[in-house]
């Protein structure tokens, strides 16, 4: 009787692990698909007689439905089971990528990119409570490690594949390629996730509950500086390469790639490294990839010294999100989807605001300027964040 007791704990260790693996494969494809627009961004807009500009702002309107879904997707998903929902936001996903590789028109295309966005903002927003009822509360981090390791992937090669295949197939054969791919991790949520009906109604008195709540309000604030900090300079990486470091096509190629995989590295360590105290690492990312973007602005124009730095900023880039996500289950676990639709309108908030203050800091000053803007702002997150007392639950300590 025992024996049959841990074959059936052993299987149900397995079939989670399987979860886990197919909601990583649904990260990468949706990292994919958002950013999949900026290496192909020339012939899409020569494609559809649009402007390079115009074009850009696919991956704008994305962020936006993001944004909006994150905050609305607990309360509208209602009692809905959450196996159900994740399934619809695979296929929704699936439909704008057929949308995308056969629109007719620029605005076909929008409104493409805005289902997509749906998409996103829906499966962040309910992710990490997914994996907290997944795994084990110890193999949370571990288990967000492995999904972020989704992202890695995307991250690394998403954007140079997508160039690549570009002028061999087309941008549109490019998102063709990635509908059957899409349609496998669909089946493979219908068969690995397990039934995880609602545990409760939603409603907008749950994110104000949780605004109230000094702790998390702080930790929000410190997301929200955290991830502006990051993308006001990666969104102008390449023309700080190519201006400062003096790099060209290729070589810029490798140092991307080059970040890219150090967030398998950084995932990897991440999931191992975030113990019982994460309220410890909650400033490193920023104190890391703020130091790192700091010391572009005195060695960047070594192309070594700088491949190095981005080696490390890749790497807290990914230790990032499972860091804060790790905070997230552990101090909010009363409220894990409402917290998670919070943290990632802050996300995708921050991510449009960094590129917004980044853009504006480059055409009014310069490359410099941005940099030093992600600096400011990473420093008032790693004041925010402190040791992370401050960020714990009162009630938990």
């Amino acid at each position: 009787m025992t024996d049959l007791t841990q074959g059936e704990q052993r299987r149900e260790t397995e079939a989670a692990w399987g979860a886990v693996l197919s909601m990583s494969l649904c990260v990468a494809m949706l990292i994919a698909a958002e950013f999949m627009p900026v290496s192909l961004l020339t012939p899409i807009a020569r494609g559809l007689g649009a402007t390079s500009g115009q074009t850009g702002q696919a991956i704008s309107i994305s962020g936006f439905f993001a944004v909006a879904t994150s905050l609305l997707i607990t309360t509208v998903a209602g009692r809905l089971n959450r196996k159900a929902v994740l399934i619809a936001m695979t296929a929704l996903m699936l439909i704008s990528l057929a949308m995308v590789a056969m629109a007719p028109s620029f605005a076909v295309l929008m409104l493409a990119r805005a289902l997509l966005g749906i998409c996103v903002g829906g499966f962040w927003s309910l992710a990490t409570s997914v994996i907290m009822r997944l795994v084990p509360a110890t193999a949370v981090p571990r288990a967000l490690g492995l999904m972020y390791g989704g992202q890695a992937i995307a991250a690394a090669f998403a954007a140079p594949i997508g160039s690549y295949l570009g002028e061999i197939i087309g941008w549109r054969g490019v998102f063709w390629a990635l509908t059957p791919i899409v349609a496998v991790n669909l089946v493979w949520h219908v068969v690995a996730l397990p039934s995880l009906p609602a545990r409760s109604r939603q409603s907008f008195g749950a994110f104000i509950g949780l605004l109230r709540r000094g702790y998390f309000r702080r930790g929000l604030l410190a997301v929200t500086f955290s991830w502006g900090s990051a993308f006001t300079m990666f969104t102008y990486l390449r023309p700080f390469l190519e201006q400062v470091t003096g790099v060209g096509v290729e070589a810029f190629s490798l140092m991307l790639l080059g970040l890219g995989c150090a967030g398998f590295v950084g995932s990897a360590l991440s999931g191992r490294l975030v113990g019982s105290r994460v309220e410890r690492l909650l400033c490193l990312p920023a104190l890391i990839m703020g130091g790192c973007t700091a010391a572009l602005l005195l060695a960047g124009q070594s192309p070594v010294a700088t491949g190095l730095l981005l080696f490390v900023w890749g790497a807290m880039n990914t230790a990032m999100s499972v860091i804060w996500m790790s905070w997230m289950a552990r101090t909010v676990a009363d409220q894990p989807e409402a917290a998670g639709g919070l943290m990632v309108a802050a996300i995708q908030a921050s991510i449009l605001l960094g590129a917004l203050i980044g853009g504006l800091l480059l055409d009014v000053f310069s490359v410099t300027a941005t940099f030093t803007g992600s600096v400011i702002l990473a420093g008032v997150a790693v004041v925010l964040a402190g040791n992370g007392k401050r960020l714990l639950n009162p009630v938990r300590r």
